[in-house]
């Protein structure tokens, strides 16, 4: 049986679709696919003072880059930092600025993400509408040491993409 690719709640993922009886089922990959939408997203956008799952928030930007672009750069951050909670590496790299993109992120420590939180947003200003600027905290663990990312991150738009750019670390 080859993989197929598949639809399911607006995403696309690569993987077996079988029937057993009335019910459908679903390979190992696609399982662990529908239980991680079902999942609060990881950068842990509240509305209505619920978490939002991950296939209302971030899923949906980082499952399908080439058909739904992040709509502004808070979007943009958020769903690069679930990208690297997720080490969905393709997501970050296009995401990334291709004037400062690196070649490869084969080089990243491995990480365990514990929590983001938004500092501030400067959104575009009429001057030059196509730059914002978010700054936050990123918590992790690295060989079980707690660490802090605090960096204020830029973003540009083009041809109707927002795109990380650089950014500027604090202590």
């Amino acid at each position: 049986m080859a993989l197929s690719l598949y639809r399911i709640q607006g995403f696309l993922f690569r993987g077996f679709l079988y029937s057993s009886g009335k019910k459908w089922q679903y390979s190992c990959r696609a399982s662990n696919y529908l239980r991680l939408t079902m999942r609060a997203c990881p950068c842990g956008k509240i509305a209505a003072k619920r978490a939002l799952p991950y296939e209302r928030c971030c899923g949906r930007y980082v499952e399908d880059f080439d058909l739904t672009p992040a709509p502004d750069a808070e979007s943009l951050m958020r769903s690069r930092y679930t990208a690297y909670v997720l080490e969905r590496v393709p997501y970050l790299l296009a995401t990334w600025h291709p004037d400062t993109r690196p070649q490869s992120l084969d080089d990243l420590a491995p990480v365990k993400w514990l929590g983001l939180n938004i500092k501030s947003i400067v959104p575009p200003e009429p001057a030059d509408p196509n730059t914002a600027w978010v700054e936050f905290v990123a918590r992790s663990r690295v060989n079980g040491r707690g660490e802090r990312l605090h960096e204020r991150s830029r973003f540009v738009k083009q041809e109707g993409r927002w795109f990380y750019i650089d950014g500027k670390i604090f202590d």
